[in-house]
C-alpha cells in the first residue's frame, strides 16, 4: 500500500474539533469533539490514540456529535499506574463519563482493539448508556477467553501479549516498531507524539489486568446479555485476533447482529480502509429496527 499524505484535510479537521477533560473519581480523561446532533463516541485501542479515528469523525461529524477518547494511560489522559485503576468497570466508567460530560445519557459506542474491549464491557455492564454498538477487530471478551484455551492458532497470535505481560516489559517497547501500520505522514507524526505522551505501564496494564493469562481456560460465568443493535466490522488479514473469535457470537448478542468480514484489510480497519469503515458506521447508524 503506498503511502498517502493527508497533511491538508488533517489540519482542517483539527481545526474544527474542541477538546475537553472530564473526571472520573479523580482520574482526568481527554476527549476530543467535533460536530453537533445525537452522540457518537469512538474509543481507540493500543498503541493508538483519540485521532485515529479522524477520517470517520470527519464525515459523521456532519449529522451528529462525534467524541473520540484518549483511554486512561494514553496521550493527554491521565496515567495512573497502578493495575487497580484499569478494571473493566472502571475503564467502561470512563466512557459514561464522558457520555456525562457531553449532557448525554446515552450514545452509539464504536471501539477498535482495547477501545473495543472497553465498549464491550460497557455495553454489558452499563447498558441504559449504549444505544448501539460497534466493534472492529475486537472479539467478545468471553469468545477471547474461548479462543485462547481451545485455538492453537490464536494462542500463537497472542504471543505479543504474554510478552506484554511479562514485568519489566514496558522497557523495550518500540512505538517505532508498533507504528509500522501507519501509512499517512502526516497521522504518523501526530501518532508518534502521542506515544511519547502515553505512559508505557498504563498501557501495558490493559493486557495485565483485562487481558487471559496462561495457563488459559474459558470462562464459565455467564455474561450479561448484550441487546442493543450491534456492528461487527473485522479485517481478515488481522495478525493478533483471528476471525474465529467472532464464532457463535449470537450467544452473547440478543439485539439486532451485523458482522462484516472484510479481506484484504488488517487490524487497523480505520486506516485501511478508512471510507468503506465510515460508509458501514453510516448506513448502520442509521438504520431503524
Amino acid at each position: 500500500m503506498s503511502p498517502v499524505n493527508n497533511e491538508a484535510r488533517l489540519a482542517a479537521f483539527e481545526g474544527r474539533v474542541s477538546h475537553h477533560f472530564t473526571d472520573n473519581n479523580g482520574t482526568k480523561v481527554h476527549f476530543a469533539s467535533a460536530g453537533e446532533g445525537p452522540l457518537v463516541v469512538f474509543i481507540h485501542g493500543f498503541p493508538d490514540h483519540w485521532l485515529t479515528w479522524w477520517q470517520q469523525m470527519d464525515v459523521l461529524s456532519k449529522t451528529h456529535r462525534t467524541v473520540a477518547v484518549d483511554l486512561r494511560g494514553f496521550n493527554l489522559s491521565d496515567h495512573p499506574e497502578d493495575q487497580s485503576a484499569y478494571t473493566p468497570e472502571t475503564l467502561a466508567s470512563d466512557v459514561c463519563a464522558v457520555i456525562d460530560a457531553c449532557g448525554e445519557r446515552d450514545a452509539v459506542v464504536i471501539g477498535h482493539d482495547w477501545g473495543g474491549f472497553v465498549a464491550w464491557q460497557t455495553a454489558m455492564l452499563f447498558p441504559d448508556r449504549v444505544q448501539r454498538l460497534g466493534i472492529v477487530n475486537l472479539p467478545h471478551p468471553w469468545a477471547i477467553a474461548r479462543e485462547l484455551a481451545n485455538n492453537p492458532d490464536q494462542q500463537k497470535a497472542s504471543g505479543y501479549a504474554r510478552v506484554f505481560q511479562q514485568p519489566g516489559s514496558e522497557s523495550k517497547l518500540d512505538f517505532d516498531r508498533l507504528s509500522t501500520w501507519i501509512n499517512d505522514p502526516a497521522f504518523r507524526t501526530r501518532h508518534m507524539a502521542a506515544m511519547e505522551r502515553s505512559n508505557r505501564t498504563g498501557m501495558l496494564n490493559y493486557y495485565r489486568v483485562c487481558f487471559p493469562a496462561e495457563p488459559y481456560t474459558e470462562r464459565t460465568d455467564t455474561p450479561p446479555p448484550i441487546k442493543m443493535p450491534v456492528l461487527v466490522v473485522h479485517g481478515t488479514e488481522d495478525p493478533y485476533v483471528l476471525t474465529a473469535g467472532h464464532n457463535n457470537l449470537w450467544e452473547y448478542v440478543k439485539g439486532s447482529l451485523t458482522i462484516r468480514a472484510w479481506s484484504g484489510v488488517g487490524h487497523f480497519v480505520q486506516h485501511d480502509a478508512p471510507d468503506r469503515l465510515t460508509a458501514a458506521f453510516k448506513s448502520w447508524i442509521g438504520e431503524t429496527i
